[in-house]
């Protein structure tokens, strides 16, 4: 693995730790890169889980099917995010969802035992992975309950003004980017998608939004 690796894109997980402690740190958590392409499982469910996966370029979903095929997507992560965190935390022995790859990428995996492992007279840098993992996981619970937030709505239009309101919060503007397609959109919000391209209009009719593929824009509160 290239000693220079972590340093292509910015890792919350290892925020605090200087550049200098990487080669040292990577080979304590047992370290190791592998290559995905668009479209192949990362993490297949009912797998077990002992490794966190780090996003260093591509972008990842983690979703859920039933029995009949639906499917969920839970969240999707780009480069520097974690993800599997909570499974190898719990050290689940199955894992209950699957992991895909949506963009050819490389994927960093770490010892989840070893990030843990409380050695600061040993490694000075354990110490500050721990206290990132906690704020990591912090945040993922967070994003789980505004996810509950949106789908919890009764309507599809509430469903969709929700996670757009939400989404013109996070970034700041009325003007915004969505990191989904309109399968996808529909598959996160737990919605048929005829259905929600349908309200999608509606609400351009009306007056309420402007968008075209994944580019939106708010016009009333």
């Amino acid at each position: 693995m290239k000693k220079d690796l972590p340093l292509s894109v910015p890792i919350p997980l290892f925020r605090g730790i200087h550049p200098d402690e990487f080669p040292r740190m990577l080979r304590c958590l047992h370290a190791r890169t592998t290559g995905c392409r668009k479209g192949e499982i990362v993490l297949l469910e009912g797998q077990p889980v002992t490794e966190v996966g780090v996003v260093l370029s591509g972008r990842v979903q983690v979703v859920k099917e039933d029995f009949a095929g639906t499917r969920n997507i839970l969240a999707e992560f780009g480069p520097g995010s974690l993800f599997a965190e909570s499974y190898a935390c719990a050290r689940s022995d199955r894992l209950p969802v699957t992991v895909v790859s949506i963009a050819d990428g490389e994927i960093l995996w770490l010892d989840y035992a070893k990030i843990v492992a409380a050695r600061p007279t040993e490694c000075g840098f354990h110490t500050r992975l721990i206290e990132n993992m906690l704020s990591i996981l912090a945040s993922r619970n967070i994003l789980l309950s505004r996810k509950i937030e949106h789908i919890s709505r009764r309507t599809t239009r509430e469903k969709l003004m929700a996670y757009l309101s939400d989404q013109a919060a996070t970034q700041g503007s009325g003007e915004f980017d969505i990191p989904f397609n309109r399968q996808e959109l529909a598959d996160y919000l737990c919605v048929d998608r005829s259905a929600l391209s349908y309200e999608l209009g509606r609400m351009q009719k009306e007056g309420l939004i402007r968008f075209r593929l994944n580019h939106f824009r708010l016009l009333a509160p």
